[in-house]
């Protein structure tokens, strides 16, 4: 039998697209490259042939990206896809090894100090644009990693490096942005939107090319059509937006004719997000929350906003306020008709929150945590996930909602509205209320969106 480094083996790097092979010609002559492109243009992918290109050739390299979930996908399919050379591998330890003495190293953004004391051929920065922002001074920023940990890993090798992400706005603290626009950092840009990836829909079976070709133009007019215009930009089109200023939920996408909506007389059941801090020594967060109706059947408003509530307890009062919400769940699963009844409370996992959750289910109560794959995202994240279904109007506030005062912190006035409607993107500074904002962005994640609540 011959022995391993005999043998012929073939592995396949996977067919790059004609907007991937542009790039790729494009960034190839190039040290210091940076990838701008628009959702499904297909920049991780991109990034791994690039990689495992490097790997197959015995080089070391890495992957950083803003948090741990976000490269552990990437290992597993780069374990897979290489699977005949790899020699070893570790998700514990973050590394696969390859025959012929190829390395990968992951890491996430989160550590400062990531790749420090290293040596690479190759690094792939994904999702660059969604790194701390920050300048060179900032701890733990992406400009201080690039600058102290990252660049220095590439000095032996004279290494190259790839930015991939999608624009995170138009920002001066955002390294992305700047590595795009700043010249004097060294990285050449490619730019690409969604519609430079020519597969995208898939065909379907024993579709004919006229017919896929008129399916991908309604396709892309539904796409530009269900999202906020700027979202539209930033995440299609890869566009560098400017959101100062901007009112990122209109009030007339959630109202009919300009009018709340009456509490349906029939769905399918009604649910609560509860959204919940400490209080001791908070001067901003205050425990709320809002309640809705779901019902897929409806394909005019199947969310509806029906009643919400905020205060500020102490967090050994919220055991007694909680049995208040699950009261109430009741009596608007009644209201509404809703055929399986109350669906229950999700409820974010964090600080007070996660002394309510324990009580819930001690209680008998029914209670589910919102993962983390949700709660994870940045404020302006979780808002630009559910923009497109505000903008379609399939979420509605009903006259209950709409119509509600409650006084908090002093104030009277209907504050889920307040919070809603005065929410700017990349408004890093303000200080401003946000908890009914939470559970309404929640909401609709959970009831829209997909298994994971995008």
């Amino acid at each position: 039998m011959p022995s391993r480094q005999s043998e012929s083996v073939e592995i396949s790097l996977g067919r790059l697209h004609r907007g991937q092979l542009r790039a790729l010609r494009a960034l190839r002559p190039h040290r210091f490259k940076a990838l701008r492109c628009g959702r499904r243009f297909g920049k991780t992918q991109f990034a791994m042939t690039w990689v495992a290109d490097g790997l197959l050739g015995g080089m070391k390299c890495a992957w950083f990206a803003p948090q741990h979930m976000l490269w552990a996908e990437v290992f597993t399919e780069m374990e897979q896809s290489l699977g005949l050379l790899v020699e070893s591998a570790s998700k514990g330890a973050a590394t696969i090894r390859f025959v012929g003495g190829g390395r990968l190293d992951f890491w996430s953004l989160e550590n400062p100090i990531a790749g420090r004391s290293r040596g690479y051929d190759r690094v792939v920065i994904d999702e660059a644009a969604f790194a701390k922002n920050g300048d060179l001074m900032t701890d733990g920023s992406m400009h201080a990693i690039w600058a102290r940990a990252i660049r220095p890993t590439l000095y032996d090798r004279a290494g190259e490096a790839l930015l991939c992400s999608n624009s995170a706005g138009k920002n001066p603290d955002n390294f992305f942005y700047n590595a795009c626009t700043d010249a004097s950092l060294g990285f050449r840009e490619f730019y690409a939107t969604t519609l430079d990836n020519p597969l995208l829909p898939k065909p379907l079976r024993g579709e004919t090319k006229v017919e896929w070709a008129a399916r991908r133009a309604a396709y892309l007019a539904e796409l530009k059509a269900a999202n906020h215009p700027l979202v539209y930009a930033q995440e299609y089109e890869a566009a560098f937006v400017d959101w100062s200023g901007v009112a990122f939920f209109a009030r007339d996408k959630l109202l009919e004719a300009n009018k709340p909506v009456p509490l349906p007389t029939s769905t399918r059941g009604v649910f609560a997000i509860i959204d919940t801090a400490t209080k001791t020594g908070t001067d901003h967060d205050g425990t709320a929350v809002t309640y809705f109706s779901f019902d897929d059947l409806d394909r005019r408003w199947p969310l509806q906003i029906l009643d919400w509530d905020i205060v500020q307890i102490e967090g050994a009062t919220l055991e007694a306020w909680l049995p208040s919400v699950f009261r109430r769940l009741e009596e608007l699963a009644r209201e509404c008709r809703a055929r399986v009844g109350s669906i229950g409370a999700w409820i974010e996992d964090q600080n007070a929150g996660t002394i309510l959750l324990q009580q819930a289910i001690r209680r008998g109560m029914r209670a589910s945590r919102i993962d983390s794959k949700l709660t994870s995202l940045g404020k302006d994240e979780r808002a630009m996930s559910v923009s497109s279904y505000v903008h379609r109007g399939l979420v509605k506030y009903t006259e209950p909602a709409f119509n509600k005062t409650v006084v908090y912190k002093g104030h009277s006035r209907n504050h889920l509205l307040d919070q809603v409607e005065s929410f700017r993107i990349g408004d890093k500074k303000s200080d401003r209320e946000d908890d009914l904002l939470d559970t309404f962005c929640y909401g609709i994640a959970l009831a829209l969106g997909n298994s994971d609540g995008f």
